[in-house]
């Protein structure tokens, strides 16, 4: 059966994966220990060997032995050749299940489409159903172990009701050299456009739709089949398994038993400091990459009889009984409807136990949710300040030339343009600057008065007397704004 453990690790505890290690069945450890233990014998009983039985000449011999098999064993590639292979083998046993047999789209349909709450309504649903089960347990048969062990002969299929007497006449009397798993299948497609002549299927939509839930059914069985009649091609796996990987594994080892020796300190050989009686380190490495190649060997093929492989047995059971449920007891059996406890609230909200409060969250916005009310402020902030700083820059620009303009008067006969109504300004005044024209122009608007008008204020208290003579009678505003428009003087040109 399979080995599940998804709940000892749902939380990222301190010892939530250090708790896995202890478990026994279907762990490395079940599958590596006869190995291990034959690697750390042999090595006690080589160093054993090296230390009590050999003598001094036979000892420097040995030495040397060891340090070229330490030399050279590295170069063999186990990593690379090892994790090309589990990688193929893993990518196979999870397509493998990916294609399992599953009969609940089909079980939807026919419980849905098929017609008829009569007795010859229920023979033909249960029928329909009968006869997917029995395509997925003939495939079961041709690639399973511990399946074909269970129904070893078509008699043990009609015993266990999935075929009946008569059926297994018309299916034995079938000559085909094939395996034939398909003839339940074209039974489906038969029974159910008979059930479409006969009105039990109401829409031909409905029929389509069950005949193609049964091609991609029959589509996950032949998968399967194809899977167990083309596997990893036998010379790839002689070649390459055989003498790539377990050849590279186990010479590596091999190598390690004799070069992964202590040697005798005296002889000052690099490396060999230190005299210990266990190869820790050896045996970690043993335990990595021949568990590696146990696991790639006990998923190679997942309808075995291994702890991890696929339960095919759990599956038929199953798939027999929800079908049967689905199709007949539940056809047409609804529940009374009732209105349901949030029918006159707009914002439904399942309540939550004290041991799951802390799952009780707001809901994701975006993660540019709170940028605006975090930085709109300082944004206003550094354009306010921007636009602050450039009209003041502006007017004082404005009030030199204003001050430039009184030191060298100009001739009587050029009079100063009245769009911009400039009085005397000092540099401790802040004047106001608006936009007086916001109206979009007409068409029989003079370009003149297309572009804004610019006024400035005067400031509210000042020392200079304005002169009326050479810039127009000007009437004082109220509160320092001038909301009166300006009148374009005769002469000057408007800026283009």
């Amino acid at each position: 059966m399979t080995v599940t453990y998804s709940s000892k690790v749902a939380n990222a505890t301190f010892f939530s994966f250090h708790r896995l290690l202890l478990r026994w069945r279907g762990s490395i450890y079940k599958l590596l220990y006869r190995e291990f233990t034959v690697f750390a014998l042999l090595y006690t009983v080589l160093s054993v060997v090296y230390r009590l039985v050999l003598s001094d000449s036979q000892k420097r011999l040995f030495e040397k032995l060891s340090m070229y098999c330490d030399k050279y064993a590295e170069q063999i590639p186990v990593t690379f050749v090892l994790g090309f292979y589990v990688t193929l083998v893993v990518n196979r046993w999870w397509n493998q299940f990916v294609n399992l047999p599953w009969p609940d789209r089909l079980m939807f349909h026919i419980s849905s489409c098929v017609q008829g709450k009569d007795e010859y309504g229920r023979l033909l649903r249960r029928t329909l159903i009968r006869y997917i089960n029995l395509t997925s347990l003939l495939i079961f048969r041709s690639v399973s172990t511990a399946v074909c062990k269970r129904f070893p002969t078509m008699d043990h299929v009609v015993e266990a009701g999935f075929m009946t007497p008569e059926e297994r006449k018309v299916f034995e009397n079938i000559r085909s050299p094939h395996l034939k798993y398909w003839i339940p299948v074209v039974w489906f497609s038969n029974l159910a456009s008979k059930a479409r002549q006969e009105g039990r299927i109401q829409d031909s939509i409905d029929l389509q739709n069950l005949l193609n839930e049964m091609n991609q059914f029959r589509t996950w069985c032949a998968t399967l089949f194809g899977y167990d009649w083309v596997g990893i091609p036998l010379v790839y796996t002689q070649v390459y398994v055989t003498v790539v990987v377990t050849l590279a594994v186990y010479t590596f080892f091999f190598a390690c038993l004799i070069g992964r020796q202590f040697l005798d300190p005296a002889q000052g050989y690099q490396g060999h400091d230190l005299d210990l009686y266990i190869p820790i380190f050896t045996l970690l490495q043993f335990f990595f990459y021949a568990g590696w190649l146990k696991v790639a060997e006990q998923l190679i093929n997942p309808f075995g009889e291994d702890d991890d492989d696929f339960e095919a047995n759990w599956i038929i059971d199953r798939n027999l009984q929800v079908s049967l449920l689905a199709v007949d007891e539940m056809h047409m059996d609804l529940p009374h409807m009732t209105r349901d406890i949030y029918w006159n609230d707009s914002e439904a909200r399942p309540p939550y136990t004290l041991a799951a409060v802390d799952s009780c969250i707001p809901s994701f916005l975006g993660s540019t949710t709170d940028m605006g009310s975090k930085h709109t402020y300082s944004l206003t902030s550094v354009v306010q300040n921007m636009v602050t700083l450039t009209i003041f820059v502006f007017l004082t620009f404005i009030s030199l030339s204003v001050n430039e303009s009184r030191v060298n008067p100009r001739p009587d006969n050029i009079v100063p343009p009245s769009t911009l109504v400039m009085p005397h300004l000092t540099m401790d005044t802040l004047s106001t600057l608006r936009e007086v024209s916001s109206n979009p122009p007409s068409p029989d608007t003079p370009l003149s008065a297309v572009f804004p008008q610019l006024v400035i204020s005067p400031p509210l208290f000042t020392d200079h007397k304005v002169d009326s003579d050479s810039i127009g009678e000007v009437t004082k505003p109220q509160n320092g704004l001038d909301h009166s428009p300006t009148e374009d003087v005769p002469g000057l040109e408007t800026p283009r």
